[in-house]
């Protein structure tokens, strides 16, 4: 009865042992992937980035280069270039957004692109009619610069559809990217012009103002 007892522990033990075994085996390869796919992510090169912030003198938009962590999504880029350009500039370049400026949601469709900020983008805003011009189309500009699909952005605050960023710049239809606000006017609003000739001006900044106007009329017809 003894030596019954013994062969069946004996065997008993010897199948732990084996199951033991074979189940560190197959969990070997599990974990061996697992560290060479961090390993992998972790050795991704930064993305470089060229964000629009406005130049020292307040008149027109520049681009600064800059790099963010590598993303695996644009959404996810799309939203670290924006936490970016609310951080504001790193070549003395005055800001486009208030740094208070919280985002709450970004959503890609197609060409569209919605940012929801929070609502101190525009309680923290200086207003007026080219700073929101500026503001505007520094994020439509560096959207398009970055991510050449994005064609349209959406602005909205809390949620909200508004009809202009703080009384003037008009946010409630998308907004195309328009480089010509990199180009730094040639005549000053306020200033004589030196000529009759107006086809050797550049745009000046009321004229950026008016044709902001007229593209928002014309797209809610």
């Amino acid at each position: 009865m003894k030596k019954l007892l013994s062969g069946w522990l004996g065997v008993l033990v010897v199948g732990v042992l084996a199951g033991y075994g074979v189940s560190w085996y197959f969990q070997q390869p599990e974990e061996a992937g697992e560290e060479i796919r961090v390993v992998i992510a972790d050795q991704l090169p930064p993305r470089e980035l060229q964000l629009y912030f406005t130049e020292p003198q307040g008149a027109f938009l520049t681009p600064e280069s800059r790099e963010i962590p590598a993303c695996d999504e644009d959404r996810d880029c799309i939203e670290r270039m924006l936490s970016a350009l609310i951080d504001g500039s790193l070549q003395n370049n005055l800001p486009v957004l208030p740094k208070q400026t919280k985002i709450l949601a970004v959503d890609v469709e197609n060409d569209l692109v919605r940012v929801d900020f929070s609502r101190h983008l525009t309680d923290f805003h200086p207003g007026g009619s080219l700073t929101e011009l500026l503001s505007i189309y520094s994020l439509a500009n560096s959207l398009n610069e970055n991510f050449p699909y994005v064609r349209q952005l959406q602005i909205l605050i809390e949620g909200e559809v508004r009809q202009t960023l703080k009384g003037h710049a008009r946010i409630d239809q998308p907004i195309y990217a328009d480089f010509s606000f990199s180009d730094p006017p040639l005549m000053d609003p306020l200033a004589e012009p030196e000529d009759d000739n107006p086809s050797d001006q550049g745009l000046s900044i009321e004229m950026l103002i008016q044709n902001n106007a007229s593209q928002g009329e014309n797209s809610k017809d």
